[in-house]
This record gives C-alpha cells, sequence and structure tokens, in this order.
C-alpha cells in the first residue's frame, strides 16, 4: 500500500470579462493543460490571502489589474498529470481596472478576448468549460467537440463538479 502524503492544491482564477462581453482566455505553456487555452490564475501561496493571490496571479501572468465582483463556483481537477494531482479552484468572475496585457511567457504564450460565440470552440480543460458553462449557458456547451481532456476523452466532470 502507498502511503506517500498527498497535498490538496488551491489556486483561483479570474474571470476577466470586457465592456464588450469578451472573455480573457491565455493559452497555457506548462503542465497541467499545457496548450489549451484557460483564464488567468494559479496557486495560493502557504499564509496568502485568496484575494490577494488572484490579483498577484493575474499581474504575474498578463500583467492586468482587475476587481474582484463575485465567486461563480469552486471546481476539483482530481487525478490529473502523471503525479495524480488534486486541484481545488475558486473562480471569480473580474473586471479589467488597468494595466497592459502582456502574456509572461513562462506560463502562457498567448493571450486574447474571446467572444461569446468562440468560448464553445476552444480547446478549454474541464474545469474552465465547467465555469464559463455557467456564466454563459445559452451557449452549446454540451455539443461540440471541444470539450476534450488531455488524455483525449469527454471527461465525467463536464456534467457536474466532483463533491
Amino acid at each position: 500500500m502507498d502511503f506517500r502524503k498527498q497535498q490538496i492544491k488551491t489556486s483561483v482564477v479570474a474571470c476577466i470579462i470586457d465592456e464588450q462581453g469578451r472573455t480573457l482566455l491565455t493559452r497555457r505553456c506548462i503542465e497541467p493543460f499545457c496548450s489549451q487555452w484557460v483564464m488567468p490564475g494559479g496557486k495560493i501561496d502557504h499564509g496568502e490571502a485568496i484575494l490577494s493571490a488572484l490579483h498577484r496571479e493575474v499581474v504575474e501572468e498578463v500583467g492586468l489589474e482587475v476587481s474582484v465582483e463575485e465567486l461563480i463556483d469552486v471546481y476539483e481537477h482530481i487525478d490529473i498529470g502523471s503525479n495524480g494531482d488534486h486541484y481545488v479552484i475558486l473562480y471569480y468572475r473580474c473586471r479589467l481596472t488597468g494595466g497592459e496585457l502582456k502574456p509572461n511567457g513562462s506560463e502562457c504564450t498567448e493571450a486574447r478576448w474571446v467572444t461569446e460565440e468562440e468560448l464553445p470552440t476552444m480547446a478549454l480543460p474541464p474545469g474552465c468549460r465547467y465555469i464559463l458553462g455557467q456564466v454563459f449557458p445559452h451557449l452549446p456547451w454540451g455539443k461540440l467537440s471541444a470539450a476534450i481532456d488531455v488524455a483525449g476523452e469527454v471527461p465525467d466532470q463536464l456534467q457536474m463538479p466532483r463533491s
């Protein structure tokens, strides 16, 4: 029996929607979900307040300042990657308040504002797809083949996050 100690990685993600209704997505260049489109965010450091982590991560990844409007939902990714990592991710709806859009290159190689209509066609990890499905429920989320995880399979999490 393997008794290695496992840790849950807690992260924050900013769902930034501009005045034209576009959502900011970044192309991830690190695992997990390398080469997929995600919203900016990352791990909460030990002793760091949740919203401080959110602001720090957005500035570090894309150079933008945001104001937080509300918690959208929490999503879990379980048994991800070669280490079988467990992530608990808090997704916040945010509004752009300043800065200049510039992907950092070490975590994301591209950043772009995506229209509502484009969102379901993007290569998104399950958590991102689930959250955007809550923000834009009128879009055809379950009907497109872009709902594929990194292993090339349609994940169970698309139906409902695990509790």
